[in-house]
């Protein structure tokens, strides 16, 4: 019926103008959340004018399999969204990508098995092989063989930054050649995905395309350092939008091309904010294979560090007038942001001027800390990012730093061919005292040494994070 399809394009302009407003909302903290709750609803309109559409006619095709996997998806998303904790949001947004990758490249596989080699032609009159009668058959094939492309390799490489992160996957795979290797793969699957096009879907082809794909989704990621794995994950998060674009022409969708092209270039933006406070470029993040962690002491050479009880660390903020806060992955491993925040209001009443040091790539995935401290309800305003706050550590009296360990290490400085070599840092050295809260002198997930442990002006306070805060709170209202 004609209306009904006038009424489904309707439905598809207001779900992306509802993706593009989400979107718009989600480059603020004070509007994230709304942000969020747009996206979700443009996509509910989406998915309900995709089924109407379907079902024009004839009833819903397939309508309990179609609702029943509604149900299970609505289930398991409701109930990781309610038991996975705040640490583990990195690993879970891996994860996500992965899906929407794996979504992508099954539909297109859906596609390819199920299509009907009655539409084309046996050989080309000019000796080129068969090729598809209409037009409209290879754009959906050459959006096939994209699909499975971006998606496996999304997918697989997903899948190793979520193990990365949750620490089971622990060494950088690297190997001499490994990017001649990706080269090759990458070779393989449009090689494979041009058979596709040109002689039809084979079993051959088709399971060749998928293969070469989830391999080079492995080694694509398998040998980036933690310290490059936010950069990872907002591409990766890009990969997945270009995927559901070309799956979008697959099955001819609107809603799909529009939602995943603004994934795609929102995940591309990101990306390049990510390089750029990395000091890094996106060819090295991706194909630069770093050597093994160095800086520090020199081998065999005996440092000494200064361990402190809270009830000493808690003497220095006596009297300080200026206290900068860093916030680091330690933080969201021992939950302390609302011990944090305590702590900021208290320095208040006692008339400090406190601030948050915000390093892009603090923590797993890119805003992790800004997600960590907005669910501790702190005000935006105290939020400063990393060029804004640089200039103030000289002026600080007391720097407390609470779990971080890459973003503050000035090897970033000092080893220019390490693993941190050429990333801006905080300024942390900069600050009259610096108080460090963490569980040891290991180093941080780049596996690099902190030389800043090792200085005079460095007080150490061993242990977890939210025990040794909820301390030196304590110590703090007896001052």
């Amino acid at each position: 019926m004609e209306w009904m399809r006038h009424a489904s394009d309707l439905g598809y302009l207001v779900a992306a103008a509802l993706f593009v407003f989400g979107l718009k909302n989600l480059g603020s903290p004070r509007t994230a959340v709304r942000g969020n709750q747009l996206g979700a609803v443009g996509m509910l309109v989406a998915v309900l004018v995709t089924l109407l559409r379907m079902g024009v006619g004839e009833g819903f095709i397939g309508a309990p399999l179609i609702v029943g996997g509604l149900a299970v998806g609505a289930a398991i998303g409701a109930l990781m969204a309610r038991r996975v904790q705040m640490t583990s949001m990195p690993e879970m947004v891996a994860l996500l990508n992965g899906f929407g990758g794996a979504a992508s490249a099954l539909v297109a596989l859906s596609g390819l098995v199920s299509f009907d080699l009655a539409h084309w032609t046996t050989l080309d009159p000019a000796g080129h092989g068969a090729v598809p009668i209409e037009p409209a058959w290879s754009v959906f094939l050459v959006a096939a063989g994209a699909s499975s492309i971006v998606g496996w390799a999304t997918f697989t490489g997903s899948v190793v930054a979520m193990m990365k992160l949750y620490g089971t996957f622990r060494r950088n795979l690297a190997f001499p050649g490994i990017n001649v290797v990706k080269v090759a793969l990458l070779v393989v699957g449009v090689a494979f995905g041009y058979e596709i096009w040109a002689s039809g879907p084979g079993t051959v082809s088709v399971v060749g395309i998928v293969v070469s794909a989830s391999v080079l989704g492995i080694l694509f990621v398998a040998p980036i350092g933690g310290a490059d794995m936010p950069v990872v994950i907002s591409f990766l998060n890009s990969l997945s939008g270009v995927a559901a674009a070309t799956t979008g022409f697959v099955v001819d969708n609107t809603a799909l091309i529009i939602s995943g092209s603004l994934v795609g270039a929102a995940g591309l933006i990101l990306t390049a904010i990510m390089c750029k406070a990395m000091n890094r470029p996106f060819i090295d993040v991706m194909f630069k294979a770093y050597g093994a962690p160095s800086g520090g002491a020199a081998p065999g050479e005996k440092r000494t560090v200064r361990g402190y009880e809270a009830e000493e660390a808690a003497l220095v903020f006596d009297g300080a007038r200026s206290v900068i806060i860093v916030p680091g992955y330690g933080m969201a491993v021992s939950q302390s942001q609302h011990v944090v925040r305590e702590f900021a209001e208290a320095l208040e009443r006692l008339g400090a001027d406190v601030k948050f040091a915000i390093h892009p790539v603090a923590g797993r995935m890119p805003g992790h800390m800004n997600v960590l401290l907005a669910e501790a309800n702190l005000p935006y305003e105290q939020l400063v990012e990393l060029d804004d706050i640089n200039p103030y550590f000289s002026e600080c009296d007391v720097c407390l730093v609470v779990g971080a360990n890459d973003t503050i290490n000035p090897a970033a400085r000092t080893d220019p061919t390490g693993p941190l070599g050429g990333m801006p840092i905080l300024d942390v050295e900069k600050a009259r005292t610096v108080i460090i809260v963490k569980r040891s002198l290991s180093p941080g997930y780049a596996g690099v040494d902190n030389d800043l442990f090792y200085r005079p002006s460095t007080m150490m306070l061993f242990g977890d994070g939210k025990a040794k805060l909820t301390e030196l709170l304590a110590a703090l209202k007896e001052l």
